[in-house]
């Protein structure tokens, strides 16, 4: 799964692993922290937390205009820098008068032009790895290792903001209030940490950076492209982002709908096997037998097998110490089912990438335009899930004055949603990255990719639309609307097919 791949590679992801830890432990919670600092209701800070996303989400397009004239590797270490000045000011405890309230704007401006300037530009970078020839069948496993490493960092931070305002109020003797800017803080630590990893392994990359007029390798390999050919592969990118808007719609209503179905129609609490999916460490042990399973069959050398075995051993014997000792039911709030996302992205990447490797191997692996139709097709079936689970139950308008006779499912409803959306993320997203790396004019590779993140804002934007029906809809009629979506989002990509794999 490693094996064959550039180190550049590993030297990105880990640099955006630590940059995606500190955003998403920033993220986790940053509304709540408006409303406990600031006495915004729920609407007010959903407006806040929504205009943020869609500037974190639209500035990458700029950031790859700025990053195509001066170099990525200049554009990405500005980012980190104008990053960690923003998220050093959240951690300011500057109390909750108008001085604080618009030093959090400023941290938030701050924070959505580093990472517009950073995230995208980064991926350009990755990306550029495999203009090579050496390296170009290896593009979209690239992408899916890199994916992972985001989601690595994704999985954790929500524990990791919890732990530490915990730490701040019952052993600091912090308020709640006062707790949140410690969260802001392991933020500061991790792009610590990414741009100390992006410097001391920059050798491995630097010729990708871009902005210098020696002239790479990759750079010598390129093409030069008639207007024609520049034109027909903008087009197609423009035919994939529209996609991607209906997506990623349809995708984020896990921190919408789909949180709302959890508050509101799912158990409150968890018993047995069950139970056990709710603790991050439990699902990192899986995560480990999936990986130590993987080179246990991969591995080369005897010792590298008998590691393996045993890795993936003492997994297995922790989550029989974690079973047997099951003490009773555990509690289960509505958030916890944010973490299910980012590990099944990470445990099912090796999954995938060895299934497209077996096609690969036989000429018959999809390409990627068609990845993203069945990614499509995939989302639609998640939400066929809530559609069955939904079967019966009240509106929400309903199930509110409902009292005690409020209707609750099991939560494997929604861990298995999870389970198929991931599995049409895995599809679509890093695909449609690799493809938007590849396809994308050598002169226009930032923008391009910039493109890609406004379609990401856009969609982020609409999420709205599941909110707004939101109550006296009936839910399986919500779960339809992003059915019909994702698969009129799908014919529409099988039809301009050809054209997209005409450039891919």
């Amino acid at each position: 799964m490693f094996e064959g791949q550039p180190k550049g590679l590993f030297a990105l992801a880990l640099a955006n692993t630590g940059e995606r830890f500190g955003y998403y432990t920033m993220l986790a919670v940053f509304a709540l922290f408006m409303r406990e600092n600031f006495g915004m209701s729920a609407d007010e800070a959903g407006d806040f937390y929504a205009t943020f996303l869609a500037f974190v989400y639209f500035l990458p397009f700029i950031g790859g205009i700025l990053a195509d004239k001066f170099g990525y590797g200049k554009m990405v270490t500005i980012g980190i820098v104008v990053m960690f000045l923003g998220y050093l000011l959240l951690a300011a405890p500057l109390g909750a008068e108008s001085t604080a309230y618009w030093a959090v704007v400023g941290a938030l401006a701050l924070i959505s032009i580093g990472t517009g300037l950073f995230k995208g530009n980064l991926q350009v970078m990755v990306g550029n790895l495999y203009d090579d020839p050496k390296y170009a069948n290896k593009r979209d496993a690239a992408f899916s290792l890199f994916y992972m490493a985001i989601n690595i960092g994704a999985l954790f931070a929500p524990t990791a903001a919890v732990e530490i305002m915990d730490y701040a109020q019952n052993v600091m003797g912090y308020s709640l209030a006062d707790s949140y800017h410690f969260a802001f803080g392991v933020a500061c630590a991790s792009l610590i940490l990414s741009i100390a990893i992006y410097y001391i392994f920059r050798g491995s990359f630097k010729h990708v950076e871009g902005g210098t007029k020696k002239v790479t390798n990759s750079a010598a390999n390129e093409e030069e492209l008639t207007p024609a050919e520049t034109k027909a592969r903008v087009v197609a990118l423009c035919l994939v982002f529209a996609v991607v808007i209906f997506f990623w719609m349809a995708f984020h209503q896990n921190g919408l709908t789909l949180t709302y179905f959890a508050n509101e129609f799912t158990a409150k609490s968890s018993t047995g096997v069950q139970s056990m999916l709710f603790s991050v460490w439990n699902l990192v042990a899986i995560i480990v037998i999936v990986y130590a399973l993987f080179s246990l069959f991969q591995s080369k050398t005897q010792n590298g097998k008998i590691i393996s075995g045993v890795v993936a051993a003492v997994a297995v014997a922790f989550l029989g110490y974690q079973y047997v000792n099951i003490d009773g039911a555990v509690d289960v709030n509505a958030p916890i089912f944010q973490q299910f996302n980012p590990f099944y992205v990470v445990a099912l990447t090796p999954v995938s990438m060895a299934i497209f490797s077996s096609l690969a191997a036989k000429g018959k692996e999809p390409s990627a335009p068609r990845k993203i139709a069945y990614g499509m097709l995939v989302a639609a079936a998640g939400f066929v899930v809530m559609a069955v689970a939904s079967m019966g139950l009240p509106t929400p308008n309903e199930q509110a004055v409902a009292g005690e006779a409020a209707m609750l499912v099991s939560p494997n409803w929604l861990i298995s949603t999870y389970l198929v959306l991931t599995f049409g993320e895995l599809l679509l997203s890093p695909m449609g990255i690799s493809f938007v790396s590849k396809v994308a004019p050598p002169k226009l590779k930032g923008m391009m990719m910039g493109g890609w993140f406004v379609a990401t804002a856009l969609g982020n934007y609409l999420t709205k639309v599941g909110s707004a029906f939101w109550g006296d809809l009936s839910l399986v009629a919500v779960w339809c609307i992003f059915i019909v979506l994702c698969l009129l989002s799908a014919l529409f990509m099988f039809i301009m097919m050809k054209r997209l794999e005409k450039v891919a």
